[in-house]
């Protein structure tokens, strides 16, 4: 059996789920990945009767539902908050904006987002941690071995009780390795295991499109963790170095033609999402292929749509017989 084909609604929280639901069942997706933010999922409404309602939205659209994510409010737990967080983050998270409250305000509605994701029958929750050391990743002013091992630390210390609810529920949260979260590439998403004492309910929602610019093999990160992926999104990239423009991106808008990379729809970009559909066989995985659709080039709808077809169209199953197998005795 194929893998759904799910698409994150992040992207389209301008829509009611309502309108949402609809089109994407039109674009030919098996089911949406709601985020937490616009009225898809909101944590502070879901009892009973509100999951319920989310499920039966789907349901009339023959939709389903395997992941929720909370990547706004889970940035603010770690990171140094700034006002930029105040436009992400919901009114009663932000408070008064002191910071530590803000990453206090935080930290319980992650703990809020797992038991939410009980209720309306989902394992998985997709997020960021934030960062208390992202700053200092040029390490310069010099930045010492003990600065950064007290943002890991810090990750631990505040994510280490979110993640002990994640468990007492039978939901996981799944990191999406990132710029500026505790794990932007594989050998940070290795220490942040350890940091956290490799708890069983944390893992990693799987992005290729983060690696692919950092100059890695997307595919490597899956064998390095394959016990780990806990979800997938599908998402592409575009690398266009050209001598003049750099990797770090310049601080210039994403979509700007100088950047030396950029978001892409699936199959513009640099990603070779055979192989990554090739080291998802090799570990197991059978859960949803999510779309996360960006590309400040293309227009959503026909993006979300031709999306759907390159994932059905590159996905595929292990063989269970050697093709060999017929030239023997």
């Amino acid at each position: 059996m194929s893998r759904p084909v799910t698409l994150f609604t992040g992207q389209w929280a301008d829509l009611p789920l309502a309108a949402m639901a609809e089109k994407a069942a039109s674009f030919g997706y098996d089911g949406l990945e709601l985020a937490c933010w616009g009225d898809h999922f909101e944590v502070h409404k879901a009892d009973d009767a509100y999951c319920t309602s989310r499920r039966d939205i789907l349901r009339s659209h023959k939709l389903e539902c395997h992941a929720i994510s909370n990547h706004l409010v889970g940035q603010a737990v770690c990171d140094l908050i700034d006002h930029r967080h105040k436009a992400i983050i919901p009114e009663y998270v932000w408070g008064d904006g002191d910071p530590e409250g803000v990453r206090r305000r935080a930290a319980d509605e992650m703990k809020a987002t797992a038991r939410a994701a009980a209720r309306l029958g989902v394992e998985v929750v997709n997020g960021f941690t934030g960062s208390s050391i992202w700053h200092m990743l040029a390490l310069f002013p010099p930045t010492s071995r003990n600065d950064v091992n007290a943002g890991f630390d810090d990750f631990a210390q505040r994510w280490g009780p979110i993640l002990d609810v994640f468990k007492e529920v039978g939901v996981r949260f799944a990191l999406e390795v990132h710029p500026s979260e505790i794990a932007y590439d594989i050998y940070t998403a290795e220490r942040a295991l350890e940091a956290i004492g490799h708890h069983e309910a944390f893992g990693f929602n799987y992005d290729p499109s983060h690696l692919i610019w950092q100059g890695m093999d997307p595919a490597k990160f899956i064998d390095r963790f394959p016990d780990r992926i806990f979800h997938v999104h599908m998402k592409d990239a575009g690398v266009s170095l050209d001598g003049i423009s750099g990797i770090l991106g310049s601080h210039l808008a994403f979509g700007d033609a100088k950047r030396g990379w950029d978001f892409r729809s699936l199959g513009h970009g640099d990603v070779d999402f055979e192989s990554v559909i090739r080291a998802l066989n090799r570990i197991g995985y059978d859960g949803p292929l999510s779309v996360e659709w960006e590309d400040c080039g293309m227009e959503r709808e026909h993006g979300a749509r031709e999306s759907c077809a390159f994932v059905r169209g590159i996905d595929f199953q292990p063989s269970d017989i050697a093709f060999d197998a017929a030239f023997g005795d």
